[in-house]
């Protein structure tokens, strides 16, 4: 069982934290009543996202023995326009920088983690359709996509 919990601060902010006890700030614009104190709950979604998937290709780079220089997720999306205003598109960029990386072992790590491990992926991609360029060394090697399971309305 997973566990948090979440706390109001006064305003429109809150502080969560998580089973594992660390906490994170959470506010909202100004224009709603938030003094920009903390990062906004979408953007916690898409932070979740990015590490959950980066931890998964990190883990089975290493799997495959392949060193790690650097490596980046970058990701920006777009929202429904009316309520609840899910996220409608996700565009992920996988950056990795390796010395000795093939297109191949990266390729297959990104489609593992998407396919099987993630499961913020696995819950995102109910609503949003999923698109992911991959770059290995700085060219681009390959893209996937995932389209929600259920049509997005």
């Amino acid at each position: 069982m997973t566990t948090a919990r979440v706390r109001y601060d006064g305003g429109m902010k809150f502080s969560g934290m998580g089973g594992s006890g660390h906490v994170v700030l959470m506010d909202a614009a100004p224009e709603v009543g938030g003094t920009d104190a903390g990062t906004r709950p979408m953007e916690l979604t898409l932070v979740s996202l990015g590490g959950c998937t980066g931890m998964d290709v990190v883990s089975i780079l290493r799997k495959m023995r392949v060193a790690i220089d650097a490596f980046d997720v970058d990701i920006d999306a777009d929202r429904a326009p009316q309520h609840p205003k899910v996220y409608t598109e996700i565009r992920m960029r996988y950056r990795l920088q390796s010395a000795d990386a093939t297109p191949e072992q990266l390729m297959r790590a990104v489609r593992l983690s998407q396919e099987k491990y993630c499961s913020v992926s696995a819950m995102l991609r109910e609503t949003a359709r999923i698109v992911s360029e991959v770059f290995l060394n700085g060219s681009l090697i390959g893209t996937l996509e995932e389209v929600p399971t259920i049509p997005a309305e």
